[in-house]
């Protein structure tokens, strides 16, 4: 036999050889194993009063608690309106529990159990929400403030984000608190005024538990939900958020001499050398990695999904670059697999024919676990080399949170829980945006971020956006969800 004979051979042996290690990995190929709601002993549900539950959220959302990054545009009258209108609403729930005002408008309520050496459990729903877009008011099908119950929905801004949930966990207190429930073990809620700008209020609630070292089962916070039309599977998954990226702005400057526009330097000015370093450290991007939260998705979530997904998720030895490849596609998929660079503002001359004295760019960047600030910072000197520019971190950050347990005793029992009322796999996720449970990482190891509705991805788009809305279907679905998280996490 020739030697090209014997490459050939070499070539099909090697090709039978890794088809045979293909075959057996995704033959014996196992995700990790799905919520058992029996195993969870997870209490039953209660009746809904479901009219009631969404005319009270309707209410709330009347209340402008319009979270501006001025504070000064701020109107604190509408959230002492919010908390004394709680305290009406539900009467028993405040009976129950004890109520503490920290940074001016967080709320701690602490309901406490008759067994002080359980670790308590933190459900977290905050206040505020974000501004209209001015001009935008006459798109909506009702007035985004007037707090409408219609077609079957809850209309108006914070119907979901995160009203929803507040009112929600508190119609579900009112529940359980009516039926003579008393826990065993503490329940306690905590509930920030400004998570959309500055989350003070939950900084300063995880400052006071931590200061009466609270140890926490669990926390959990908004931020991933049961996804209708998973973009893998196009069925239902519930996807339960174990960790959330950091948040932090580079503020880049280019000083310039600045003068009159009419004798322009012959390096351009400020502008061009702040446009080519933005262009430089977004064209540095951090590398993709199939490897985190947002890979444990995938692979969770691979058996319900094609053949040809499934092998590729057994075999990411081989298949991690292709898996790295298809996740991409999309903006939201490629966020979960790296460090994301987002240039979102300028700003130069007063003027437009003064040459600036400086220009600035501001980039956000959103943090993956395994990444850092100080990577940010090296990354960016490094893409902008020797360019005369000034580089600096603008305002708070936010350091990616630790990943959660996906097989501790509080994993089984919200996955459990989840399963049970949404009859879909229950898999882990990343939070690409933030919330305030980034603060109670010293108050719980395991910190999950979940809300009990049931949304398309195209309906996501609400979120922040026009036409906020919740359906009734899932108005009573959150409120069933956190009365049988209290009474089944509260009991033992």
């Amino acid at each position: 036999m020739g030697v090209g004979g014997k490459v050939a051979l070499t070539a099909v042996g090697l090709v039978l050889a890794v088809s045979a290690v293909v075959a057996v990995r995704t033959a014996t190929f196992e995700a990790p194993a799905q919520a058992d709601a029996a195993a969870a002993r997870l209490a039953p549900a209660r009746p809904v009063d479901v009219a009631k539950a969404a005319d009270h959220l309707a209410q709330a959302i009347r209340f402008q608690t319009i979270s501006h990054q001025d504070r000064a545009e701020d109107q604190p009258a509408e959230w002492d309106k919010l908390h004394a209108w709680l305290q009406t609403t539900y009467p028993l729930a405040h009976q129950a529990m004890t109520r503490e005002v920290v940074a001016g408008h967080g709320l701690v309520y602490t309901w406490t159990g008759s067994n002080p050496a359980l670790p308590p459990i933190v459900l977290m729903a905050h206040q505020d929400v974000v501004p209209v877009t001015p001009g935008s008011e006459g798109q909506w099908t009702h007035p985004p403030f007037a707090g409408v119950v219609a077609d079957g929905k809850v209309w108006g801004r914070g119907a979901i984000d995160d009203k929803g949930s507040l009112v929600t966990i508190f119609e579900a207190l009112e529940s359980v608190a009516a039926s003579g429930f008393k826990p065993v073990r503490t329940v306690i809620i905590v509930s920030g005024h400004d998570e959309e700008v500055r989350g003070e209020g939950a900084k300063a609630a995880a400052a006071l538990l931590k200061s009466r070292n609270v140890k926490a089962q669990f926390v959990l916070d908004e931020g991933m939900a049961v996804v209708a039309d998973h973009p893998v599977t196009s069925k239902p998954a519930a996807i339960i958020g174990v960790a959330e990226k950091g948040y932090a702005t580079l503020k880049v400057t280019a000083p310039a001499v600045g003068g009159h526009s009419s004798a322009p330097p012959k390096d351009g000015g400020g502008v061009v050398t702040l446009s080519k370093a933005v262009q430089a450290i977004h064209d540095n991007p951090f590398p993709m990695k199939f490897q985190g939260p947002g890979a444990d998705m995938l692979k969770a979530i691979s058996p319900h999904a094609s053949p040809v997904v499934k092998i590729f998720a057994a075999n990411t030895w081989l298949f991690s670059s292709l898996l790295v490849k298809v996740t991409a596609k999309s903006p939201a998929g490629a966020a979960m697999l790296h460090t994301t660079i987002a240039p979102t503002m300028l700003k130069g001359s007063p003027k437009e024919n003064v040459l600036p004295q400086d220009a600035t760019a501001w980039i956000n960047y959103r943090i993956a676990p395994g990444d850092s600030s100080d990577k940010v910072m090296a990354k960016a000197k490094d893409a902008v080399g020797d360019l005369p520019v000034e580089l600096a971190f603008q305002g708070n950050r936010n350091e990616p949170s630790a990943v959660s347990s996906t097989e501790s005793e509080a994993w089984k029992t919200l996955a459990g829980l989840a399963a049970d009322e949404s009859k879909a796999p229950v898999v882990p996720g990343l939070v690409t945006a933030g919330t305030d449970s980034r603060y109670m990482g010293g108050v719980s190891s395991d910190v999950y971020r979940f809300q009990p509705l049931v949304l398309t991805v195209d309906g996501t788009k609400v979120i922040h956006g026009t036409d906020e809305h919740i359906s009734l279907d899932n108005v009573e679905r959150m409120v069933r969800f956190y009365q049988r998280l209290v009474e089944t996490a509260g009991s033992r």
